[in-house]
């Protein structure tokens, strides 16, 4: 596979896959930003914009909200810790490199500590495949395997709770965190509980953190691509968000449909192992468009996507296509891509192959020197850019 900044990448149409995506970002700005001056005019009071559901659908939106609550209050221009001398320490990773977690660097010089924490909330609460609880254990682990740190130390769970939820559902909900943390090979060893009025909570909300240990200066990074890296899948795409929307809207589609949730650190290990990963990430919101644009982005590199080599399972293609939702674009919640150093590509593939949750992983792509930050698809007819979603499309499921 080759890069598309020469002349020959053509779109659908036979048109420059920039020149026309500029147009087309052009008018999608204009026509998202009346929206939100809609919204915002039927939603503001004194106080000024309001957040909307576009705020957490893990693409633009949220890093704005980001940006301007958190990175502008928080974010370090250095992004490096301290050093026992006072001097900076970068091998230490803060909240301005935008990672699934954070790494700091630990006396004697020979280990990090890396840390991740999430919320989630999900409708319905338990769903075909998971459910909230086996959700927050493996949404939390994933994120500190794809930092490199596959055996985590410690998980936290704290629970906030709608007063009159039935006490079996917490039950069944803390039996699928015992067992997912089984799978994990991780344990609850602190939390906290909160209790809120009827009507101010949806039953129940889920906070983890989760800590871990790497080598010194051997955590993986977002922008750890280099050009020429294959990048990988580890299997389908799409199975979460396009399961959990069908089960909640009642449609009966022909085939399997059930969420990926998994705790995959066990599968990140077994690819560390074969080979050289040199960036990875979980496609969670967003899905695998949105990663697929960040790691691009951390990097300042491009990549080049064969579509017809991403795996998407027959029934979440077919239901995609009713709902009118595109599988890239939606979260994944038991699924790595990797960047892959171009040598080792076969052999981490064998290695999450051979392993029973990356049957279906394929090498879909690879980094390249072309239009960096952007990834372009080929379709097998044209050349587009895989943009990442600006809006909502699945509210609460992850």
């Amino acid at each position: 596979m080759t890069g598309t900044g020469d002349p020959d990448a053509r779109g659908v149409d036979g048109t420059d896959p920039e020149s026309a995506d500029v147009e087309r970002a052009a008018a999608e700005s204009a026509d998202a930003e009346a929206a939100d001056d809609s919204t915002i005019a039927a939603e503001d009071g004194d106080d000024g914009p309001v957040v909307t559901l576009a705020h957490g659908a893990g693409g633009v939106r949220m890093r704005e909200l980001i940006d301007d609550l958190a990175l502008s209050r928080f974010g370090d221009s250095a992004d490096a810790g301290s050093a026992s001398d006072g001097s900076a320490d970068l091998d230490d990773v803060g909240l301005a490199a935008m990672e699934d977690g954070s790494v700091h660097a630990l006396p004697g010089g020979e280990q990090s500590l890396v840390v991740t924490t999430d919320s989630h909330v999900v409708t319905p609460l338990f769903f075909e495949g998971g459910d909230i609880g086996r959700l927050a254990v493996a949404g939390t682990v994933n994120d500190l395997a794809v930092m490199g740190a596959t055996e985590p130390l410690s998980v936290t769970c704290s629970l906030i709770v709608e007063a009159g939820t039935p006490m079996r559902v917490l039950e069944r909900v803390m039996d699928s965190i015992e067992a997912t943390c089984e799978e994990a090979d991780c344990r609850i060893t602190t939390g906290d509980t909160k209790v809120m009025g009827g009507g101010e909570l949806d039953q129940l909300a889920i906070n983890t953190t989760a800590v871990g240990v790497v080598e010194r200066g051997s955590h993986v990074a977002d922008a750890g691509l280099s050009a020429g890296d294959a990048i990988l899948v580890s299997g389908t795409v799409g199975d979460h968000g396009i399961s959990l929307l069908s089960e909640r809207e009642g449609f009966d589609f022909e085939g399997d449909l059930e969420s990926d949730v998994a705790p995959v650190n066990d599968l990140v290990a077994a690819a560390m192992a074969a080979g050289e990963v040199t960036a990875m990430t979980d496609p969670t919101r967003g899905g695998f468009a949105t990663a697929c644009n960040e790691m691009a982005g951390a990097a300042d590199l491009g990549l080049a996507i064969d579509e017809r080599s991403i795996p998407v399972a027959g029934a979440v293609a077919s239901a995609g296509e009713v709902l009118g939702i595109d599988p890239l674009s939606v979260a994944n919640e038991g699924k790595v891509v990797f960047g892959v150093d171009p040598e080792d590509a076969e052999d981490v593939l064998a290695a999450l192959q051979n392993h029973p949750k990356g049957e279906d992983a394929a090498v879909v792509g690879e980094a390249v020197e072309d239009h960096p930050g952007r990834v372009v698809l080929d379709t097998g007819i044209g050349r587009r850019y895989l943009s990442e979603p600006e809006g909502e499309q699945l509210p609460r499921i992850c």
